[in-house]
């Protein structure tokens, strides 16, 4: 009889438990708290960021009023020797500052990987605009392997003779995306077309965009605004190369924003990949939007960039490439080219851009 009593008093309490684990209230608090932890991850996550900025500057100080006393006692008693050792350290405390300097004007996002996109645009003929990608995509992989980060390229379109039509890279290292934001526009080429037999001068534009790498974002993405479909890629060949029908191509359908991916082996993981790149896009676009906070779906859709004017242009004709935004210009075309941006790139980041 004591036994049944029990049975009885401890199914009486877990319905009470269940009673309380599916009302409103409980699941509204289970909620928030998820919300909570959220938040306070990617406060942690800032605070870690913050404090890689800030503390470096501070033994600057140090290490400057070392060398001037130095260098005053170097001036009273005219020691040679001790002055071209100070002017070794300060040389080096110029080189460290002038690599923790560009650090503060990342941005926000800025420690991210990148996800970047070439899309080819208009030109006097289609063949001279997927030339043009193509040779963005070269500068942009030389670029990031001067610095260091690991490249992958999730998806590519071949040009239909030569060049390519589009490709987005995923780009993986500390400050990817801080380094390449700026990049984001449309880029113009201006040259002698070695597709043409005429010396006529063409111009090309290529679009590019770059978005951050996130995790843990408040958006929500309704299933049935996606699209997904299957195929076979059609890479650049060599590594790039799938030979099954295994590259994913997700639509969202109230941005019109359409991704892929064809570098991994199985679709299963292609989609979780392109999704990953479907995320960043929308809270790229939601950044764009400054309703970041307010707002937990996006429904508007990614605007035109054909409509806005080119941010650099690379005159080939004339030997210069000149940034629109920032009026730097640098002659030696084909280093840049080879991947030398970082003086475009930190003109553009100090201007406030």
């Amino acid at each position: 009889m004591e036994f049944n009593t029990l049975f009885q008093r401890i199914a009486d309490l877990q319905n009470r438990v269940d009673a309380i684990k599916e009302s409103s209230n409980y699941l509204s608090k289970i909620k928030r708290l998820e919300k909570i932890d959220s938040e306070i991850k990617n406060l942690e996550r800032e605070k870690l960021v913050l404090e890689k900025l800030v503390q470096p500057v501070n033994p600057f100080d140090k290490a400057l009023l070392e060398q001037r006393e130095l260098l005053e006692l170097a001036f009273e008693v005219v020691d040679h020797e001790t002055v071209k050792l100070v002017s070794q350290d300060v040389a080096r405390l110029e080189d460290k500052f002038s690599a923790l300097d560009i650090n503060l004007f990342f941005g926000d996002m800025g420690e991210r990987n990148a996800f970047l996109e070439i899309q080819s645009g208009s030109g006097c003929t289609e063949m001279e605009a997927q030339d043009w990608a193509n040779l963005l995509l070269r500068m942009y992989l030389r670029w990031a392997e001067k610095h260091g980060f690991a490249t992958k390229i999730i998806h590519y379109s071949g040009g239909d003779i030569a060049g390519l039509k589009s490709v987005a890279i995923h780009i993986v290292g500390e400050y990817a995306y801080g380094w390449l934001r700026t990049e984001k526009g449309r880029h113009r080429l201006i040259r002698q077309s070695p597709f043409q037999s005429t010396n006529r001068s063409c111009t090309s534009f290529v679009e590019v965009s770059v978005v951050p790498e996130v995790e843990d974002v408040d958006i929500e993405i309704n299933p049935t605004d996606l699209r997904m479909d299957v195929y076979r890629a059609t890479g650049a060949g060599g590594p790039h190369i799938n030979r099954h029908e295994s590259a994913v191509r997700i639509t969202h359908f109230p941005t019109n924003i359409v991704v892929q991916c064809e570098e991994k082996r199985s679709a299963i993981q292609n989609k979780a990949f392109a999704m990953k790149y479907l995320y960043a896009k929308l809270f790229d676009l939601k950044m764009q939007q400054g309703n970041i906070a307010a707002q937990s779906t996006v429904e508007n859709s990614q605007p035109d960039m054909s409509k806005y004017p080119p941010i650099r242009s690379y005159v080939l004709d004339k030997s210069y490439i000149e940034d629109l935004r920032t009026g730097l210009k640098k002659e030696d075309v084909w280093a840049v080219l080879a991947g030398d941006l970082d003086d475009f790139i930190k003109a553009c980041l100090k201007s406030g851009l």
